[in-house]
């Protein structure tokens, strides 16, 4: 339906119901952006609580790893675990290692135990408490065998999974890392022992417990196996989690939501960095999350009521101040389609449509006298528009003939030998050869004359700079004769200097060269050793020339970058993909152009010169 066909009242009430729409629409949306970033920002705190929880546990376990190895690699120790003599292992070795394992013990208080045993099944213990008698049980010869034969265990220490001691109703881990000889014995670099350390878990249990979360959270440290260590529900402790875990673990790390026993639920999962497989998990109901928006919902909901309630009426009331005057002023333009221009439209209330009506009534009293004036508008446009063309005329008259301009240059060059300065003839003599150079009708020329053009504009640029920098050409004889598009090398010379050399204090040098690859393409590099480009700059251009089709040059671009992909574009549109040109620089060393063409042979050996014309 075209909107031109509906009646404006019914627009204007179009209008407010949109309106309506969009409003509760943003309303919603704003609830649930409000209620989104809240949740966001309460679980940003609880991740922040999650992580100050794992770098205390990975602290633990990483004071646990350290003081182990440092007891490992003990030469005393090590001796302990390899020597033979008994005197020596009760009142030398042994000593020393049981201090040790006393001062690891009383300095870490989340170490219960400490026991170094050797291969031969001889072991000194230093424990905390009762609990340790699960180092005497065969289940605990069992459980930590297993660990002992693993062959990762000789790379690095291990934590194991949890052990209960069915006799006492306890649960323990342990760290245990092997004691590797390297003391130049005959068991050199030979397993010779374990060291196994027993970790507190009231204490860990205690540390989870400090940690400050909504009231109905939940915390978990769980293991290797998804055995819960530690948890805020005390019956948690030493069973397998299973809620959560069979879940995408990427995205648990970002936050999730799971229901949970009909309850939804935030879960966020953070790895140990110290214990390979154990992971901090936390589970926030969200209704705790978002319980403060409960207010907030019902002020936005009554706020937004409130505010389609009002736009109504001040539709109803706006329609009926409105459409009235409207209506007179509607019913008086349709008499005046049907009466004479002396009609003028009645004027019924001073508002805007009042003022509209008086604007009318003055149009219409213009449109008389717009009416005597048309024929001399028109008879001023149709001889305005004659002069226009005449000048336009005039102009393409006054256009100078190429041929004059080149005639015009060798006049010159010939006074200037005339009065002894050959700088000017020279000058002139080489911008009359690039001139009658580059008005050729010929697309394609000998590389030669190209290599001409390229000398001549040498010679003015050494004569300009009173040779303040070298110019070389290294051309090879047989590409002379072969056929190249026209004015290619010259706008890169032109860079190179002015972007390049021109700025240079003193010295600089540029280099032209031409050769064949491998593939019997035709390649030309200019070489100079200017300022370069700076990476940002180099890269703006290379993606440049990397466009299928060329875009339009911005007000910031330099005419070096315009130059070169006009080239470049040029030469692919005659040849394919696989030609054009290349640019490498680096700031202050210099810049490198290359330009690729196919061989084009000619087929006469000569082309004739543009007879002058006098």
């Amino acid at each position: 339906m075209k909107t031109s066909k509906v009646k404006l009242k019914h627009q204007i009430w179009l209008i407010f119901f949109f309106s309506i729409v969009i409003f509760t629409v943003m309303e919603i949306y704003f609830f649930h952006s409000f209620s989104n970033l809240t949740q966001k920002r309460a679980a940003t705190y609880g991740n922040q609580m999650i992580e100050q929880t794992r770098r205390k546990i990975d602290s633990v376990f990483n004071d646990i790893r350290v003081s182990t190895g440092i007891a490992v690699n003990s030469k005393l120790i090590q001796e302990f675990s390899v020597v033979d003599d008994d005197y020596k292992r009760a009142f030398d070795s042994g000593p020393y290692a049981l201090d040790l394992m006393e001062y690891m013990r009383s300095f870490n208080s989340y170490v219960n135990g400490i026991v170094i045993n050797d291969i031969k099944g001889r072991r000194l213990h230093s424990l905390d408490s009762a609990s340790g008698d699960i180092f005497f049980i065969n289940p605990y010869e069992t459980f930590i065998q297993k660990y002992k034969d693993d062959p990762l265990l000789r790379k690095q220490g291990m934590f194991t999974t949890i052990l209960k001691d069915d006799r006492t109703g306890t649960e323990q881990f342990f760290y245990i890392a092997p004691i590797v000889e390297n003391i130049g014995g005959i068991y050199f670099s030979q397993i010779t022992g374990y060291c196994t350390v027993m970790v507190n878990m009231d204490k860990l249990q205690g540390l989870v417990e400090n940690t400050e979360l909504t009231q109905g959270s939940t915390l978990y440290i769980l293991n290797s196996q998804d055995e819960v260590i530690a948890s805020t529900n005390s019956n948690a402790r030493g069973t397998l989690f299973r809620d959560v875990l069979s879940m995408d673990k990427d995205i648990l790390l970002n936050g999730v939501k799971a229901t949970i026993d009909g309850e939804d639920i935030l879960v966020q999962v953070k790895g140990l960095e110290q214990a390979d497989g154990w992971r901090v998990v936390s589970m926030i109901p969200v209704r705790e999350l978002t319980a403060d928006m409960t207010p907030m919902r019902k002020v936005s909901i009554i706020v937004g009521i409130g505010i389609i309630l009002t736009m109504l009426l001040t539709g109803s009331f706006f329609m009926n101040n409105l459409m009235r005057p409207l209506m007179g002023l509607v019913m008086d333009m349709k008499k005046v389609g049907r009466r004479d221009m002396g009609f003028r439209i009645k004027v019924r209330f001073t508002n805007e449509v009042g003022l509209l009506a008086c604007d009318i009534n003055r149009m219409m009293d213009e449109m008389e006298e717009m009416a005597r004036d048309m024929f001399n508008t028109q008879a001023r446009l149709y001889e305005s528009e004659l002069g226009q063309k005449q000048a336009e005329f005039s102009a393409l008259q006054s256009q100078i003939n190429p041929h004059f301009l080149y005639n015009t240059l060798n006049c010159i060059s010939s006074i200037g030998l005339e009065y002894g300065s050959r700088e000017i003839a020279q000058i002139t003599f080489c911008m009359s050869k690039i001139f009658r150079y580059s008005i050729k009708k010929d697309d394609l020329v000998q590389v030669k004359e190209e290599i001409d053009c390229i000398q001549a504009y040498m010679k003015i640029i050494l004569i300009r700079y009173e040779n303040k920098f070298s110019m070389e050409l290294d051309v090879e004889d047989r590409l002379m004769d072969m056929q190249t598009p026209k004015m290619i090398l010259q706008p890169i010379v032109e860079n190179s200097v002015y972007h390049g050399l021109e700025r240079m204090d003193q010295g600089g040098r540029l280099l032209v060269t031409g050769s064949m690859d491998a593939h019997g393409d035709v390649c030309f590099c200019i070489t100079d050793t200017g300022r370069g480009m700076e990476p940002e700059e180099l890269a703006a251009l290379q993606a440049k020339l990397g466009l299928e089709y060329p875009e339009q040059a911005s007000a910031g671009q330099t005419a070096q970058g315009i130059g070169l992909t006009n080239i470049h574009h040029r030469l692919r549109l005659m040849f394919g993909e696989g030609y054009g040109t290349a640019i490498e620089s680096r700031s202050g060393h210099g810049t490198t152009v290359t330009v690729k063409i196919p061989k084009l042979l000619n087929d006469r050996n000569t082309l004739d010169d543009y007879p002058l014309e006098e």
